[in-house]
C-alpha cells in the first residue's frame, strides 16, 4: 500500500482521492510549517510527498525520505521550492498544478489594481475608525482604470488572462514585455510587445508575472522602479523576490511611484521594513489562488499526478529541468 504524505492541511477532494485508491495518507495537523526534523520525520518510508512552496525539497529532503520516494506533488503552479537536478539524479518525479489557478490569480491581480487605485482600504480604515462626517469632494481620490495603459511583465498563462480581463472589461491599452514574444496572443488580444524598459515608462499600471528564477530575481530594482510614472502602480502577485521590496519601500516614500499592492514578499511572512507603515501601499498574505473552487482544483490535480504515477502511467502535469 503505497504510502502519502501531505505537509499541511489541504481541502479534500484530493485528499479523499487518496484515500479512495486505498493509499495510507497521512496529513500533518501541525499548525503551520512543519520544522525541518519533523518534516524529515514524516516523509520518511513515503512513496509520495505532497508539499507547499513553505517547504524546502532539496537532496536533504530526498535523503530523509529514502529510496522508495517516488513522486514529490507540488501543490503550486511555481517550484522554486524544489531542487530538479536533485530530484533528476534520484529519478523523483516533480508535478506542479498549473491551469487550475490561473482565473483565480488573474482575478487576484485585478482586484488588487483596482483597491490601490481606488484606494479602498484606506477607505475602509476610515470608515471603520469613525471618521467620515459627509461626503467631500477631494476625499479619496483615486485614479481610473479605463483608458489607462497596464504594462504586463510576463505574458504566460496568467499574464495573459489579466490583459484578456483588462483588455476588453477596461479597454485598457497592453504592453507586455517577455521574454519569449507570443505573436499569436499579440493579434487575438490586440497586445503590444516591448522591451522591458518601454513597458515601466509608459505604463500607469505594472503587473507582474514571471518566475521566479536566478535572472527574474531583483527584475523590478531601484533602476526599474526610477523608469516608472511618477503616477504609476505596481502590482506583484508572482514572487516576492522579483521586486527589491527594500527599493520598492524607499519609492513609496520618496513618490517615486504612486503605489503598491503586493501578495507576496521577498522573504515572506516577514516584510521590508517600513512598507506596512506605507498608506500607499497594499499587503496581503500571499493569498492569490486562496479561492475555495482553486484550492480544491489544485488538491484534486496533485493527487491526480500521484495516482497515475502509482497506477504506472505517465503523470498530468510533469516538471522537467
Amino acid at each position: 500500500m503505497p504510502k502519502v504524505f501531505i505537509t499541511r492541511k489541504i481541502p479534500d477532494a484530493g485528499i479523499n482521492l487518496l484515500k479512495e485508491k486505498g493509499y495510507d495518507v497521512e496529513v500533518s495537523d501541525f499548525d503551520g510549517v512543519l520544522p525541518r526534523e519533523q518534516l524529515f520525520t514524516k516523509i520518511k518510508g513515503a512513496d509520495a510527498v505532497l508539499p507547499l512552496l513553505t517547504d524546502k525539497v532539496n537532496d536533504e529532503f530526498f535523503e530523509a525520505a529514502g529510496p522508495q520516494l517516488k513522486i514529490v506533488a507540488n501543490y503550486a503552479v511555481g517550484y522554486d521550492n524544489i531542487d530538479l537536478k536533485a530530484a533528476k539524479q534520484r529519478n523523483i518525479i516533480i508535478t506542479n498544478t498549473p491551469d487550475v489557478l490561473t482565473e483565480s490569480v488573474a482575478e487576484h491581480a485585478v482586484a488588487l489594481m483596482l483597491a490601490i487605485a481606488r484606494r479602498i482600504v484606506e477607505a475602509d480604515k476610515f470608515m471603520r475608525a469613525g471618521k467620515y462626517i459627509s461626503w467631500a469632494p477631494m476625499l479619496f481620490l483615486g485614479n481610473d482604470l479605463a483608458g489607462k495603459t497596464l504594462g504586463l511583465v510576463g505574458l504566460g498563462r496568467i499574464g495573459a488572462t489579466v490583459a484578456k480581463r483588462m483588455k476588453n472589461g477596461f479597454e485598457m491599452k497592453v504592453l507586455y514585455y517577455d521574454v519569449k514574444r507570443n505573436e499569436e496572443i499579440e493579434k487575438e488580444l490586440g497586445l503590444e510587445y516591448a522591451d522591458l524598459e518601454t513597458v515601466l515608462k509608459e505604463s500607469d499600471f505594472i503587473s507582474v508575472h514571471v518566475p521566479l528564477l536566478p535572472a527574474t530575481k531583483h527584475l523590478i530594482g531601484r533602476e526599474q522602479l526610477g523608469m516608472m510614472k511618477k503616477t504609476a502602480y505596481l502590482v506583484n502577485t508572482a514572487r516576492g523576490p522579483i521586486v527589491d521590496e527594500k527599493a520598492l519601500v524607499e519609492a513609496l516614500k520618496n513618490g517615486i511611484i504612486k503605489g503598491a499592492a503586493l501578495d507576496v514578499f521577498e522573504e515572506e511572512p516577514k516584510m521590508a521594513p517600513g512598507l506596512a507603515d506605507l498608506a500607499n501601499v497594499i499587503v496581503v498574505p500571499h493569498i492569490a489562488s486562496a479561492t475555495e473552487e482553486t484550492r480544491s482544483a489544485m488538491s484534486e490535480l496533485a493527487a491526480k499526478n500521484i495516482i497515475a504515477v502509482f497506477e504506472g502511467g505517465e503523470p498530468l502535469t510533469p516538471v522537467k529541468l
